[in-house]
């Protein structure tokens, strides 16, 4: 007998994997994603550039920095105050100027220009003592130059025909080299200190509360001491109201001169 054909074994279903999405198609790229409240179909907005600072330039250094000096003195002029006035830092002032010096000299620069110069006589002894009035009105003009020059060897070169009139007068009038030099120091020495001590006294005079010492302060207790200002303290006022400097400083030429013809 043939053996009997066994049944075919049933099989078992394979179940079917299931599609992969598509990234790409799910998840387009961010630069292509419509923002949640833009319409689709329209580009998106370019974000604004922010803008850059505004550029400074020397002069407006200079001009800030001479209104600091007009309205507010030396004191309270820096570098980081002008810095904030131009709206900088002040590193970005150091592309311009090389330190405060430097921007006081350029403050300084033109100042005497800005003051037409006199008609100057011939005579050597005239010609300077007219040169020292002018530098004493120029100044007295501009209290704030005054206060910049009190910093040392800072000045404007365009004030310095003056210095350079007054050593050719000396000079003319036959004084040394070195008697000439020193000449034209006492001349700005009395120029200078006349304008100085007349701002302490414009600024103590602007105090309300402020006591007077001198004279006040003499009595007749002193008068054994202190006999002439003692005499003369009840017209001190009246006596220095009446001073004329460009007198003074013709006394202090004429001195000057006669010294030298006596060396």
């Amino acid at each position: 007998m043939e053996a009997e054909n066994p049944a075919p074994k049933a099989t078992k279903p394979t179940a079917a994997k299931p599609k992969t999405a598509n990234p790409t198609a799910a998840n387009p790229p961010a630069g292509n994603q419509p923002a949640a409240n833009q319409p689709a179909g329209n580009p998106p907005a370019e974000k604004k550039k922010r803008g850059r600072p505004s550029r400074i330039d020397l002069d407006t250094l200079v001009s800030v920095a001479r209104r600091i000096l007009q309205e507010e003195g030396v004191a309270a002029l820096s570098m980081r105050r002008v810095a904030k006035e131009v709206g900088a830092t002040p590193m970005a002032l150091y592309h311009h100027v090389r330190d405060k010096d430097e921007l006081l000299m350029l403050t300084l620069a033109g100042t005497a220009d800005s003051v037409p110069r006199p008609e100057l006589p011939d005579d050597p002894r005239d010609r300077m003592l007219a040169v020292a009035v002018h530098m004493h009105g120029t100044l007295a003009r501009m209290p704030w130059v005054v206060e910049v020059l009190s910093l040392g060897d800072l000045t404007d070169k365009g004030a310095l025909w003056m210095v350079e009139e007054i050593i050719d007068c000396c000079l003319a009038s036959g004084l040394t080299p070195a008697g000439a030099v020193a000449a034209y120091r006492t001349i700005w020495h009395c120029v200078y200190g006349e304008l100085v001590f007349r701002q302490a006294m414009a600024r103590r005079a602007e105090e309300p509360d402020r006591v007077r010492h001198f004279p006040d302060m003499l009595t007749d207790a002193d008068a054994d001491e202190l006999p002439h200002m003692t005499a003369l303290a009840g017209r001190w006022l009246e006596l220095t109201a009446a001073y004329d400097v460009s007198v003074q400083l013709g006394a202090v030429i004429d001195g000057l001169l006669r010294a030298g013809e006596r060396g």
